[in-house]
């Protein structure tokens, strides 16, 4: 999947908007695009290094992933709420696809514990 099939993605669900909330933190953090359903993230990447995203995910559905190839533990997130997903081919675009839906959706519907 490419950045901006990914983008358009995230963007066509309803209350999202994007930003780069961390432009003026730290030098490696400043290319990190954030999708927010209302003001919470569910997904985001790095527009400069595009070789994973990270989503919002059901804990039980972590553990499941986590055995799979294309799937990893975050950086600075709960590992418990929290999943990088491989963008360089590893993952099907169909999965990834699906995956940043369900993250929109328990962001949306209020499930964001761990969002913060």
């Amino acid at each position: 999947m490419d950045i901006e099939t990914l983008r358009a993605f995230c963007l066509s669900f309803p209350d999202t908007h994007e930003g780069m909330p961390f432009q003026g933190f730290f030098k490696n953090s400043r290319a990190i695009l954030v999708f927010y359903v209302g003001k919470k993230m569910f997904c985001f990447f790095d527009i400069d290094i595009f070789d994973y995203c990270t989503l919002k995910c059901n804990p039980e559905t972590i553990e499941e992933l986590r055995e799979k190839d294309g799937f990893e533990k975050p950086f600075n997130l709960s590992w418990k709420h929290w999943i990088n997903v491989n963008l360089n081919g590893n993952v099907p675009d169909e999965i990834i696809k699906d995956l940043v839906e369900k993250s929109y959706q328990l962001v949306a519907k209020g499930g964001a514990k761990g969002n913060r």
